[in-house]
């Protein structure tokens, strides 16, 4: 990679947190030049896209432009008419229910420009052969799948995601691209099934991590989910961006986020920062490092690539910031890298995951094991005795029952007499009056 990081001043990102955070912040038209052949060395485009020597990428183009590899990008719809885009798309669809069913129309009164950017860093081709915006991976297919943010969509954003991740998969995808958040560590049961789709079909999904000055604060999902490439995003410097990214321990590598160019619907050349440039610029290196590596399942095109990124001095690897380092398109592509048995990103597959967290095959619980026990002998039984009338009491009841009962009454009896007795005499006893002598009998 070129050594040369070219300090700017960083671009504020702004943007209003959501359910759903689309990655950019405002963008700023810029006019296109007009493309001519003696301008074509020093076109203005080119040379504001920094991020395609300073990260080798243009290096990497003497091997690979990307051929043969198909990058979906599931957002809110790659135009049809941006001629930077002409002959890039090679299918697409709509799964928010209001867009249009190749994918093409972009979705959203407020994001509608958000997918165009993203394919345009991703896959561009340029007005010319050195003029116009360019993307990471040039001669790559992009697959366009149009998906709607909060109410701009007339299908459940949990519902999109999943049916967008399989039509991709089930429609040639080697990577996917994901420039959105969902500002929350976990995500719906029902995308579970779509990503693990995704992995055993050995497709590479980068997800960005979010942006600060969008509220997103610590990375969310999908950037959480286990086996993706997460991205955040560094500065012109090469110095972790504070607002157009977001730091996290799930970070596999980081990319330009600020000072961005990207191509909108209607064919303006716009300035944006954010994550969600940052996640394309990976995706197109993955495609670079497919193209060139054919034989490369997806778990050794992550580890090509977070173990040729550049390391930052001073910074642990992973680092919350950095993750691996900066992502290198030539290193990535050229070098030795010794092959890997699974993605070195996690240490458990999301299969796994899925069984350890959603409890939905988990295994039942091992029985405790046996222990003899020995338990004394009961006391012998007393002999029946010879059964009696049912109507006759038996020496128990009467033991018992009968006894007990007839001299409770008995007592009961004599001290009821002795009270009567004691009544009747009190009744019949002589009265006399106070004051007067008893009469005598004459």
């Amino acid at each position: 990679m070129a050594a040369s990081r070219r300090a700017r001043v960083p671009a504020v990102l702004a943007g209003a947190a959501v359910a759903v955070v689309l990655l950019t912040g405002a963008a700023t038209p810029t006019p296109a030049p007009t493309p001519s052949a003696e301008a074509a060395p020093d076109d203005p485009v080119r040379a504001a896209q920094y991020w395609i020597s300073d990260y080798g990428i243009d290096k990497a183009w003497e091997t690979t432009r990307g051929e043969g590899v198909t990058i979906a990008v599931i957002d809110t719809g790659i135009a049809d008419g941006p001629p930077e885009l002409s002959g890039a798309v090679a299918g697409g669809t709509d799964v928010s229910g209001v867009g249009s069913a190749d994918g093409r129309t972009p979705v959203g009164a407020r994001d509608r420009n958000h997918g165009t950017l993203v394919g345009s860093i991703a896959a561009a081709r340029g007005t010319g052969p050195d003029t116009g915006m360019i993307g990471v991976a040039p001669a790559a297919r992009l697959l366009s799948i149009s998906v709607g943010f909060g109410a701009s969509a007339a299908v459940p954003f949990v519902d999109q995601v999943p049916a967008a991740i399989t039509w991709a998969v089930d429609h040639g995808a080697d990577i996917i691209n994901l420039s959105w958040t969902t500002n929350t560590l976990t995500w719906d049961q029902s995308w579970d099934d779509a990503f693990l789709h995704a992995f055993e079909n050995d497709v590479v999904i980068v997800v960005a991590a979010g942006n600060r000055g969008s509220g997103t604060d610590v990375v969310g999902a999908p950037a959480t989910i286990p086996g993706v490439l997460a991205v955040g995003g560094v500065d012109e410097s090469g110095h972790a961006s504070v607002e157009a990214s977001t730091q996290g321990i799930t970070i596999g590598v980081v990319a330009p986020s600020e000072n961005l160019l990207g191509i909108a619907p209607d064919g303006q050349l716009m300035r944006w920062d954010g994550t969600s440039g940052a996640a394309p610029i990976v995706a197109g290196v993955a495609a670079l490092v497919r193209s060139a590596h054919p034989g490369l399942d997806a778990n050794n095109v992550i580890n090509r690539i977070i173990a040729t990124a550049d390391r930052v001095p001073g910074a642990s690897v992973p680092d919350p910031e950095y993750g691996y380092g900066l992502v290198d398109a030539a290193e990535a592509v050229a070098s030795d890298v010794p092959a890997v048995a699974d993605n070195p990103l996690v240490d458990v597959e999301l299969e796994e995951w899925i069984r350890l967290y959603r409890r939905g095959d988990a295994q039942p619980a091992p029985l405790p094991d046996e222990v003899e026990v020995s338990v004394p002998p009961l006391p012998p039984a007393e002999a029946p005795s010879e059964a009696g009338s049912p109507w006759l009491p038996t020496e128990a009841s009467l033991r018992e029952g009968t006894l007990p009962l007839v001299a409770v009454s008995a007592a009961s009896i004599l001290i009821t007499l002795g009270l009567v007795a004691v009544v009747r005499r009190i009744r019949t006893a002589p009265r006399r009056l106070p004051g007067n002598p008893q009469s005598r009998s004459s």
